[in-house]
């Protein structure tokens, strides 16, 4: 098994041989020292032997690991009736009417799945009846889902996994130029991505983004900055996909979705993960004229997606993020978050810059001026032994994410950075 695991327990050892033999070789670990979890309540995780782990990385359990109104709403429905779409039931279409008032009145249309790869999936096949175009457009460390079409447009995933013929990258907005010029430097990059699908004879049918770009390290500012590349798909005969998956749902601190601090409004949204608070669940959001000619000429149906328990699940969500002010917690935590982690970084020789909005925040890690995936490693993972979670992202692994639970209050912040300035320390080399 290796000295990685020679720390843990014997019981740990045993379920990781376990994992090898019975799970095979495509799954991943976190941490050098993986944690054995058996307990989650709130912002917290409780390993075997009880101790508490701060979670600041999962947004699937946005409203707080075992919420009690998600349960019960859970509970109750299962315990009632749970079937599918194609009977009638208050639960699916009170949901729809709910997430369709969270956007604007051209969004008004809702189509289930159970995971945000089976969401953008979708959302290419009816891209594709729309445009009459099969192009692409991501930017260049994307990941958008793991299904065989969408892994194509998720370069993320490395080198190993081809990406479509069909598809261009375009370099993420650039959070080193002046504010002004963001805006234009990235519709330049998806123009050319255009001319060049459009050379090959391909047309385009769809510009897909995830509108806090966390794969390509956590992009948030300036807001707007999509607006003329929005525009420039449009002028091509494409579509706008908002790929909400991770910002959305109050992350962001601004509002319900990532896409309104650009003023724009996306043909189709993509949502998932925080949507049930880990009740598998997915969707998309859509403009009914983008959809009219997919519903006619293709039938649509999920067994497990939109059934009452999920509706149920789902809407619960909402209603705590919506009832509690989560998106006002998001913007204030995480606005006392983000400039406290400025002032770390401006006496840090490793730390670079702060990016990201609401309770989304990267922090970059440098060595004299170069991307260091070792040292942003050694970050998360000193910062793990002390009982706080964390992961990294970005082209070079170099940026931390930091994502809790949208409950984290400004007392776990203190906790946070505490542990962040012991953890940054030990990697400096400092006492």
């Amino acid at each position: 098994m290796g000295r990685r695991f020679a720390r843990l327990s014997e019981q740990e050892q045993a379920l990781i041989a376990r994992r090898e033999r019975v799970l095979g070789p495509a799954y991943r670990l976190f941490y050098e020292r993986p944690i054995h979890f058996v307990r989650g309540e709130g912002v917290w995780l409780y390993d075997a032997e009880g101790r508490a782990f701060l979670d600041a990385y999962n947004n699937v359990a946005s409203v707080g690991h075992s919420n009690p109104v998600v349960l019960e709403a859970i509970s109750r429905q299962a315990a009632t009736l749970n079937t599918h779409t194609r009977s009638l039931h208050e639960n699916i279409l009170t949901y729809a009417e709910s997430l369709a008032a969270t956007c604007p009145d051209e969004l008004s249309q809702v189509m289930f799945t159970c995971t945000g790869s089976e969401a953008n999936d979708l959302a290419v096949r009816i891209a594709r009846n729309y445009t009459g175009g099969t192009g692409i457009i991501v930017t260049s460390h994307a990941y958008h889902g793991v299904t065989s079409t969408v892994a194509e447009f998720s370069p993320s995933l490395g080198a190993n996994v081809d990406l479509g013929l069909h598809v261009r990258t375009v370099a993420p907005p650039s959070s080193t130029l002046p504010p002004g010029e963001v805006e234009a430097a990235f519709c330049a990059g998806v123009e050319a991505a255009i001319a060049d699908l459009l050379r090959h004879g391909i047309k385009p049918a769809m510009l897909i983004v995830d509108t806090i770009f966390s794969s390509d390290g956590v992009i948030a500012d300036p807001p707007g900055f999509l607006g003329k590349a929005v525009a420039a798909i449009r002028s091509a005969g494409g579509i706008f996909v908002a790929d909400e998956v991770q910002p959305g749902f109050g992350r962001t601190g601004d509002a319900v979705w990532g896409y309104q601090r650009h003023g724009v409004v996306p043909d189709l949204v993509t949502i998932g993960k925080p949507m049930g608070n880990g009740y598998p669940m997915a969707g998309l959001i859509a403009r009914a004229d983008v959809i009219r000619n997919f519903g006619r000429q293709a039938r649509y149906f999920n067994t497990f997606a939109g059934s009452p328990v999920a509706a149920a699940a789902g809407q619960a969500v909402l209603d705590v993020v919506i009832h509690d002010d989560l998106i006002g917690n998001a913007k204030a935590v995480g606005l006392y978050l983000k400039r406290q982690l400025e002032l770390f970084c401006a006496i840090s020789p490793i730390l670079g810059q702060v990016r990201g909005t609401g309770l989304f925040i990267g922090v970059e890690v440098v060595n004299g001026g170069v991307p260091s995936p070792s040292a942003t490693a050694r970050i998360v993972n000193a910062m793990r032994e002390r009982g706080v979670l964390i992961s990294a992202s970005g082209a070079h692994a170099n940026v931390l994410k930091i994502r809790p639970p949208l409950v984290f209050s400004q007392s776990n912040a203190r906790t946070f950075l505490e542990v962040f300035r012991l953890a940054t320390a030990d990697v400096e080399g400092r006492n």
